[in-house]
């Protein structure tokens, strides 16, 4: 099952532009009703996003870790959870010519942090630019999987 909300802002996530607010609110009662539709594995709940929604989904997820047991972040720019709970999963990717989030000021830095906290991250740079190639994506998946 994939619920694949979009930020209520026309901008980007709300946390991206500065703190939490009705993306956070919109998200919790699109989990809420998928929840109550569907027969979920709540072990295998992961968080994921690309760009923008992987800076979200990074610190959402750290955030709601007691909840979320795997984070997919693909190019993330930024790393801001409010609080940590619990120990998820990260797989973070990241284009080492990424021009939009550039590798050095992100994911080089998001990495070493996350794992002197105790967090087991899988870390996988890439040559090429801001978008996973195929390959990339198909990995996370497969790491979801184990």
């Amino acid at each position: 099952i994939v619920l694949a909300p979009d930020s209520r802002s026309e901008l980007t996530w709300d946390l991206v532009l500065g703190q939490y607010g009705p993306d956070v609110e919109f998200l919790q009662d699109a989990f809420r009703q998928t929840m109550a539709r569907c027969s979920i594995d709540r072990q295998r709940l992961t968080v994921a996003g690309h760009s923008d929604g992987a800076s979200y989904s990074l610190s959402f997820g750290i955030g709601a870790g007691d909840v979320f047991g795997h984070v997919i972040a693909m190019s993330p720019g930024v790393l801001s959870p409010v609080a940590a709970r619990g120990k998820p999963k990260i797989f973070i990717s990241h284009g080492v010519n990424d021009t939009t989030m550039p590798i050095d000021d992100t994911s080089r830095k998001f990495v070493p942090r996350l794992k002197g906290l105790g967090y087991d991250v899988t870390y996988r740079e890439y040559e090429g630019g801001h978008g996973a190639p195929a390959p990339i994506v198909h990995e996370a998946f497969e790491w979801l999987q184990r």
